[in-house]
C-alpha cells in the first residue's frame, strides 16, 4: 500500500475533493482491472473516455478518482482529483507509485521511424556480452536481465514500464534500452522518467492515421529530445534531415553520427556481402553480421552510445562483429537449391526501400528478386500506393498479399495498394489475396540462386483477420516450403 499524498507528487493538480492522506492500493486505468482501495486514472483515449466508466470504478472498489473533469455527482468517501491531463498524471504517478526507478538505472530512450528495435535490442546484447546486467523494452520483447515477457505495444502503458523497471531494479540492472514510439510520446507515457540519453534513428512515413500530417508526426518526435535533463546525451543521425532539428531545444548533450557527414561519430562501409558487411569506424576495420546501409547507421549509433554511457572504444567494437541480427530485421535463410529467403518488419515505404536497395546492391543481377509485400488495415491508408510502387520497381516481380488485415476488406487494401503501380510494371506484379499462398507462389516462381523478400510483419508471430487473431509467422511458411522443395 502507498499514501496518495505521496504518489501525487510533481502531479499537476487543478482541484481536490476528498481526503488525500490515505492509503491506495494500485494504480488502475482499465476500470474492468479495478479492485478494492484502487486509485483510477479516467483518460481520454482515442476512441473511448474513461470519464464515462467512473461509476463503475468506483462500484468496484476504488477510492480515488483521477479525471480532467470532476462528474457531476461526486459520491461521498470518495476522493476526487482534477487533474490537468490525465495521461502525464498517470505517468508521474506510476513513477512516484514505483519509487522512480528510473532514477536508479542507466535508460536510454531510442525514437525515429525505422531502426528502433534494432538499436534498442543490439545494444541490450553488446552491453550483455560486456557483462552488465541488462534491460530491454521494445516491440519485440522485454527483458529484465534474461528473464523473457511478451511486448504489447513498442511503448508500454506508464505503469506497466514502471513496473519493468522496478524488477530491474530488484535484479540489480545498470541500463536498460527502451523503444520510445511517437504513440507514447504524444499520450504522455515517458512523462516523469528519467533518461540517461535519447537516440534518433531517422524519420520517414507512418503513422499518418494517428498524427494525420508529416509535421505533427515529426514535432512529436522532438518533445521526446526537449524534454531530456541537461545531464543526458541526445544522439542524433545527422545525415537524416531531421536529426539537427530534432535537437534544437533540448538541454542534453548533443552528440552526432553520420555515414555522409561530418559527425562526433562516423562509419563508412568498405565491404558488402549477404554475410555481413565490412566497414570502418575512425579508421579501424570490423566485421560486422548485420546487412544494409540502414544497419550501419544503426551499428554507429549503438557504438555511439556505448562510447557515451563509458565502455571502451576497442572493447565496443569487439564486440560489434559478434552481434547477431534482431528477429524479423534482415532475417535470412537459405533452401538446398540456394535460394535465399529475407524476412523483414519493413513496413513503411521508406523501409522497403532500404531494405529492396540493399538486395540489390549486393546481388549479382543474374538472380530474380521475388517480393512479397502487403500493408496493414485500419492504418495510414496513404502509404499503401507508395509501398506498392516500390516493390514493383525495385523487384522482378512482386506479390501483393494481405498484412494484418485488421477490420478491413483484404481485397479494397490491395486495390489500393496496385493504384500505385507505374504502368511498365503492371507485368512485373500479381495478387494472391491468401498470405499463406503468396508466400508458396515465390517460392514456386525461385530457382536456384533467386532471392525472396516477404516484407511487413518481420517478428509477428499471426495475423489479424475481421479482428481475430490466428497463428501465422512469415519464416515458419518460407521454411515449410522450403522443405517441401527437399522432398521433390
Amino acid at each position: 500500500m502507498k499514501n496518495l499524498k505521496d504518489i501525487l507528487y510533481k502531479v499537476s493538480i487543478n482541484q481536490v475533493f476528498g481526503d488525500t492522506n490515505i492509503a491506495i492500493k494500485s494504480l488502475v486505468f482499465d476500470s474492468r482491472k479495478v479492485e478494492e482501495n484502487d486509485v483510477f486514472i479516467a483518460q481520454k483515449g482515442v476512441s473511448v473516455d474513461g470519464h464515462l466508466f467512473i461509476d463503475k470504478a468506483i462500484s468496484l472498489g476504488a477510492i480515488v478518482i483521477i479525471c480532467e473533469d470532476f462528474p457531476a455527482d461526486k459520491k461521498e468517501r470518495i476522493t476526487y482529483i482534477q487533474v490537468a491531463d490525465a495521461n502525464e498524471a498517470l505517468a508521474i504517478m506510476s513513477s512516484n507509485f514505483y519509487d522512480n526507478p528510473s532514477a536508479n538505472i542507466q535508460l536510454v530512450g531510442v525514437t525515429g521511424t525505422n531502426g528502433k528495435t534494432t538499436v534498442a535490442s543490439l545494444l541490450y546484447q553488446l552491453f550483455k556480452k560486456a557483462g552488465y546486467k541488462v534491460g530491454l523494452l521494445s516491440t519485440v520483447k522485454v527483458l529484465v536481465d534474461e528473464v523473457e515477457f511478451k511486448a504489447t505495444h513498442t511503448t508500454p502503458d506508464s505503469v506497466t514500464i514502471n513496473s519493468y523497471l522496478d524488477q530491474m531494479i530488484d535484479a540489480g540492472v545498470e541500463f536498460c534500452f527502451m523503444e520510445v514510439s511517437s504513440h507514447g510520446i504524444h499520450q504522455k507515457r515517458t512523462a516523469g522518467l528519467t533518461f540517461s540519453g535519447g537516440i534518433f534513428t531517422n524519420l520517414s512515413h507512418d503513422h499518418l492515421d494517428y498524427h494525420e500530417t508529416f509535421v505533427e508526426y515529426r514535432d512529436v518526435k522532438k518533445l521526446f529530445f526537449d524534454a531530456l535533463p541537461k545531464s543526458a546525451f541526445a544522439l542524433t543521425n545527422i545525415d537524416d534531415k531531421n536529426g539537427d532539428f530534432m535537437l534544437q531545444n533540448t538541454k542534453a548533450k548533443k552528440v552526432t553520427y553520420a555515414l555522409k557527414t561530418l559527425a562526433d561519430f562516423k562509419s563508412k562501409v568498405l565491404e558488402k556481402q549477404l554475410s555481413g558487411t565490412l566497414i570502418s569506424v575512425d579508421n579501424t576495420e570490423v566485421w560486422t553480421k548485420l546487412i544494409g546501409v540502414f544497419n550501419i547507421y544503426n551499428l554507429t549509433a549503438i557504438i555511439a552510445t556505448a562510447e557515451l554511457l563509458g565502455l571502451e572504444k576497442l572493447e565496443v567494437l569487439t564486440i560489434i562483429s559478434e552481434l547477431e541480427s534482431v528477429s524479423g530485421r534482415f532475417q535470412y535463410i537459405i533452401s538446398e537449391d540456394g535460394i535465399t529467403a529475407i524476412v523483414d518488419y519493413a513496413h513503411t515505404p521508406d523501409a522497403l526501400k532500404n531494405v529492396l536497395e540493399t538486395i540489390n546492391d549486393i546481388r549479382t543481377g543474374n538472380e530474380k528478386l521475388y517480393t512479397v509485400v502487403g500493408c496493414g488495415g485500419d492504418r495510414d491508408k496513404t502509404k499503401r500506393p507508395k509501398m506498392a510502387h516500390i516493390a514493383s520497381q525495385l523487384s522482378n516481380q512482386a506479390i501483393f498479399t494481405s498484412d494484418n488485415p485488421r477490420t478491413e476488406n483484404p481485397q479494397t487494401i490491395l486495390d489500393e495498394m496496385e493504384a500505385g503501380v507505374s504502368p511498365e510494371n503492371y507485368k512485373k506484379t500479381i495478387t494472391v489475396l491468401d498470405r499463406k499462398q503468396a508466400i508458396k507462389t515465390a517460392c514456386k516462381f525461385s530457382e536456384t540462386g533467386d532471392i525472396i523478400l516477404i516484407a511487413g510483419k518481420g517478428h509477428e508471430n499471426y495475423q489479424e483477420i475481421d479482428g481475430i487473431r490466428t497463428h501465422f509467422d512469415d519464416l515458419e511458411e518460407i521454411e515449410k516450403c522450403f522443405n517441401q522443395l527437399k522432398k521433390k
